[in-house]
């Protein structure tokens, strides 16, 4: 079985012997035996302290730590400013304890690779796990021991900025990719000087945002909270997560802080988490904005009571823990219980018997030769090939003259996308960059950047069309630039920002053939440009690396193989949009008394799954093992796949199902299954699948029984969840 099988089948339910632990070799009897001895030797203020976290290395806060009031730090980065914290925790502190030291190492430290959006483009769980190793090992060499990642919320609104740090709208896909960052960040063993612990988050339903709008409210079913967006937590915690990260946003009415039924119930109840739960940023005393607690002392009882270990910058442990418990409001239990989850933790880093980092180390490991060649391969496996009319594509190598045109194309800030650690733009290889990298010097370039991103001026765009009629094709590059996506970044219109629109249609009206090239955190409405534009890659923000990778792509030297892990809207109207809806009572059809619009299709501009390639692939042959599926047993699925064009390919081959008749309504679709694999000219692939019960499953009546029932349904193996042959088979009734 293919290692996505294996990851697979982990994520969807496979007892492993680390589960909730953080890998096999965290959690022992020993750990356990010197957490206890420990926490025999704290007072109250101590313990309060190792459940505080701050993020600034002031005087105050040294002195906080020399006395044990803190036990973790927020932003502090490089073996110098850590070691220099450190020192004063393990030798100036009474007890000793070293301080964790947390960084939101998102998509990389200092080698910054695709936003993970962009990323869950590849469909490729290895690559994602590599790319978190990577930046493990550097942000380790800084002095960091924890990284605030893999965000693993879903994601179905475009206008909800922290998009760009999702793995997209789809519960199957998140759960794969959250395994596998998860993998990536904590290794075999997070002790390792290659690993940090991992941290989910936000947990939970933070994706689903009301209006797209970030911090907003999210009312939703216990059904559609436990299909769609708990999967992927869950996966992380298989997987071994160390921590998890509670969500700014109320579900139903509870503050996702306060949330015993998410925190408690489900998290260390039904999943057995044994890690520490870390609040998001000043989310505790926010607890008053939400008006569930009338004062500090509220919201700090709420938070705790309800499992939330550790304070992030709110300050609100510090100050209202030791009177609650004193005053019998908080059990001493509950706070001893806290204090051991964030001690094991502790143990399992290794920090006890080696807290500091290497300077030395810190200067061989940043941007590593090795990095920035999995930093160009992790760029080039996320581009999508969304339009390539008349195969303009790939340009041709020897063209006279080339314009490169658009704010953006020599943007070297950009690319990093949002939350992009240490990362500089000094470290950028811009669009520009890589093509004229990739020319010989014998083209004539005429570069004009026509407008900025999001302005209103447009004094530049004649500039820009006078250069398009100068040359034999242009190279358009628009979008958003990095602080237009990620937290705080919502937008109420996804059009391209600014006059670029104006832009696009004055370069268009040249005649000169022309390739859109879009860099953005989330989907955009682009309609006019797929209706006009013969040519468009999506490339999304692609890190360090962003040049060499487009201009590859643009000049056939790497055939684009990604898939779009999120649907693209027609129009904002449209929002959200996803691919696995009900179907309702009225589907959508030309009578005017269906579920549509008037004004538009219900469909989307690009649906999820959806890429291109410079060949043609060919499906055929689609067998199922059997007819009928009981208990206990396996369903087997098998394709064909072929190249029928004339260059070597990428294709992300797609499992879909659909449960015709059930108790409770099904999406239309669901994603079960997927591999990307390449294949040469020619060259003919069978593709298995292996679809079990409990694929088939789901949560039913008031008792949340998770089980599939007994009847047809429909199965899909194709290029996008709107394509693929298509078959059908019975499940058995017990």
């Amino acid at each position: 079985m293919k290692r996505l099988q294996l990851l697979v089948g982990m994520i969807l339910g496979l007892q492993l012997a680390h589960s909730g632990d953080g890998g096999t070799r965290m959690m022992n009897t020993e750990i356990d035996r010197k957490v206890e001895e420990l926490l025999a030797k704290m007072t109250l203020e101590e313990k309060i302290g190792q459940m505080t976290q701050v993020a600034e290395s002031t005087q105050e806060n040294k002195a906080l730590v020399r006395q044990g009031k803190i036990g973790s730090f927020l932003g502090i980065t490089g073996a110098r400013d850590s070691n220099d914290l450190q020192e004063i925790a393990i030798r100036e502190s009474r007890l000793k304890i070293p301080l964790i030291l947390g960084f939101d190492v998102i998509h990389g430290y200092k080698t910054i690779f695709p936003i993970p959006l962009a990323e869950a483009s590849s469909w490729d769980p290895a690559l994602a796990t590599r790319d978190a190793r990577i930046a493990a090992r550097e942000a380790r060499a800084a002095g960091i021991h924890w990284t605030f990642a893999p965000m693993v919320d879903i994601a179905r609104d475009a206008r909800w900025g922290r998009i760009a740090e999702s793995a997209g709208e789809d519960p199957f896909l998140g759960s794969v990719m959250a395994a596998a960052r998860v993998k990536g960040f904590q290794g075999e063993d997070i002790a390792d000087l290659d690993a940090v612990v991992a941290c989910a988050k936000h947990y939970v339903a933070y994706g689903a945002a009301e209006a797209g709008r970030d911090y907003n409210t999210v009312d939703l079913s216990e059904k559609t909270l436990r299909e769609v967006y708990l999967p992927p937590f869950k996966a992380a915690v298989l997987a071994g997560v160390g921590t998890f990260m509670s969500a700014f946003n109320d579900l139903n009415g509870i503050p996702a802080t306060a949330n015993n039924f998410t925190l408690s119930t489900i998290l260390r109840g039904e999943w057995k988490f044994k890690g520490f739960v870390v609040s998001d940023w000043g989310a505790i005393r926010e607890l008053m904005n939400h008006g569930v607690a009338a004062n500090p002392a509220e919201a700090g009882e709420k938070a705790v009571t309800a499992g939330v270990d550790m304070d992030m910058v709110g300050q609100i442990y510090s100050e209202v823990l030791a009177g609650l418990v004193k005053d019998g409001r908080v059990h001493q239990k509950i706070i001893d219980d806290a204090v051991r989850r964030i001690l094991r933790v502790k143990f399992q880093l290794g920090l006890f018997d080696r807290p500091l980092a290497d300077p030395a180390r810190e200067t061989s490991v940043l941007l590593a030769k090795e990095h920035l060649d999995a930093a160009l391969e992790a760029a080039r496996r996320s581009i999508v090939l969304l339009k390539n009319d008349g195969e303009i594509l790939p340009l041709r190598k020897d063209l006279k003259s080339l314009a490169i045109i658009g704010p953006l194309a020599d943007d070297r800030g950009a690319p990093l996308g949002c939350w992009s650690g240490k990362g500089s733009p000094e470290d950028v290889i811009s669009v520009s960059g890589g093509i004229k990298a990739k020319l010989s010097s014998g083209i004539q370039l005429f570069e004009a950047k026509g407008c900025d991103v999001s302005s209103d001026s447009m004094a530049g765009i004649a500039e820009a069309a006078e250069m398009a009629r100068k040359s034999e094709a242009v190279v358009l590059v628009l979008g958003e630039s990095a602080d237009m996506s990620g937290e705080g970044a919502s937008r109420a219109y996804l059009d391209l920002p600014g006059k670029q629109n104006e832009l696009l249609k004055t370069v268009y009206e040249t005649g000169t053939p022309m390739v859109l090239v879009l860099m953005n955190g989330r989907p955009l409405t682009v309609s006019w440009a797929a209706e006009h534009i013969p040519v468009i890659l999506e490339t999304w923000h692609l890190g360090v690396r962003t040049g060499p990778a487009v201009a590859d792509v643009l000049f056939g030297d790497y055939n684009p193989g990604g898939k779009l892990p999120v649907s693209f809207p027609r129009t904002v109207g449209q929002v959200p949009i996803y691919y696995s809806h009900m179907n309702t009572g009225r589907p959508p059809t030309d009578d005017r008394f269906t579920s549509r619009y008037l004004d538009v299709p219900v469909t989307p501009l690009y649906p999820f799954g959806y890429g291109l390639s410079y060949t043609k692939f060919r499906y055929s042959n689609l067998q199922l093992s059997t007819r009928t599926i009981g208990p206990g047993q396996n369903l087997k699925i098998f394709a064909e796949v072929e190249n029928v064009g004339k260059r070597p390919g990428d294709e992300v081959v797609q499992l879909y199902i659909r449960d015709l008749v059930a108790s409770l309504s099904r999406p239309v679709k669901e994603l079960k299954g997927f591999q990307r694999i390449a294949i040469a000219p020619g060259e003919k692939k069978r593709v298995e699948f292996t679809l079990r019960l409990e694929d088939l499953s789901f949560y039913r009546g008031p008792d949340r029984e998770f089980a599939a029932e007994p009847g047809e349904f429909k199965v899909w193996v194709g290029p996008s969840s709107v394509e693929g042959l298509e078959g059908s088979f019975e499940v058995l009734s017990k």
